[in-house]
């Protein structure tokens, strides 16, 4: 049961440390707590924690042109952060975990602008048809995060100049990049900015939830750590990974999302491997890839491992697209 709620805001664009004191965050919210943590990142790609981001983002041109890449927790595909939107992210705990309710934070904020929000898919927010949110989840043991976009004020002629686009998608699942229906929140309300839209969250969150907002102070955080989780989340392994050629793909794009099976074989044994992914489920994706080493390379032992991840309905649907794969391709 939900007995306090909290609001935190960052005072830096530096992606790094925001996703840092976001992950600070997740780890030590109580069982009784929502926090409510708004935070903005400048000329930024965040990727899901399983893409291919050499395939995703353009990230020369990013880095040359001062941006960051971020791979962050969570699943999905990649999104561009300049100081026009505005991320928000929901923590708590399973119990009080409910991403209607979460995103009714966002459409009552909208409406008190006199904006009227419909949601698409899970995370989706349109106005007009025209997309504004989206959002991605992330859950370890009993912890829950939900976090997202609001564009408010971007410059979105800038998503085509460091996101690759990608016309496979299918359109049920969204488009991981270029997309021709996304809007700012200024085209509906040309007086809307982003300290305004702050605002109007954290009244929206204390009417949704019938609790006034607590403000968290620096004195609940603790820097050592914070600065800890920042170097692990600026750190080159974690960004981009190892740079190795592969000599086997097995790659296809579902509904759910997209498997791309990177492989080299030695005397039928998988001797490394990489397994990319933009599906939300980035646990059931990273529980495969992380045991194909030393494998054997056959239809039969990787079917095997596939169906032997799955803890949920949903992860049995994906495993029947991937075993069929798989038997297509070995």
């Amino acid at each position: 049961m939900v007995t306090q709620i909290k609001t935190i805001s960052s005072n830096t664009f530096y992606p790094y440390f925001n996703l840092a004191l976001e992950k600070y965050l997740f780890d030590t919210v109580d069982d009784r707590t929502v926090i409510l943590y708004l935070w903005q990142n400048d000329k930024t790609v965040v990727y899901g924690s399983n893409q291919n981001v050499w395939k995703e983002v353009q990230v020369s041109k990013l880095i040359d042109d001062g941006g960051f890449p971020v791979r962050r927790l969570s699943g999905g595909g990649a999104v561009f952060h300049d100081k026009g939107n505005l991320n928000f992210t929901f923590l708590t705990k399973k119990d009080n975990y409910n991403v209607d309710k979460q995103l009714q934070v966002i459409i009552e904020a909208c409406r008190l602008f006199g904006l009227t929000v419909e949601k698409t898919g899970r995370g989706d927010l349109t106005i007009e048809g025209r997309k504004f949110s989206d959002s991605a989840f992330y859950r370890s043991g009993e912890r829950c995060c939900h976090h997202g976009t609001l564009l408010v004020n971007t410059d979105i002629s800038m998503i085509s100049r460091y996101l690759n686009a990608d016309r496979s998608r299918p359109e049920s699942n969204g488009v991981r990049s270029v997309e021709p229906d996304v809007a700012d929140l200024v085209d509906f309300c040309p007086s809307l900015d982003i300290e305004t839209m702050r605002r109007k969250l954290f009244e929206a969150f204390e009417h949704v939830y019938g609790l006034k907002p607590v403000p968290m102070s620096g004195q609940e955080l603790e820097p050592a750590v914070i600065g800890s989780y920042e170097k692990i989340f600026s750190d080159d392994n974690w960004l981009f990974g190892g740079r190795i050629k592969y000599k086997n793909q097995i790659c296809k794009r579902f509904d759910w999302g997209e498997f791309d099976l990177n492989l080299n074989v030695d005397n039928g044994t998988i001797a490394a491997a990489q397994l990319y992914s933009d599906a939300d489920d980035e646990h059931f994706i990273a529980s495969i890839g992380d045991k194909l080493e030393g494998m054997a390379y056959s239809c039969e032992a990787l079917t095997e491992l596939v169906r032997s991840c799955c803890t949920s309905p949903e992860h049995n649907a994906m495993a029947e697209d991937i075993c069929g794969l798989l038997l297509e391709a070995i």
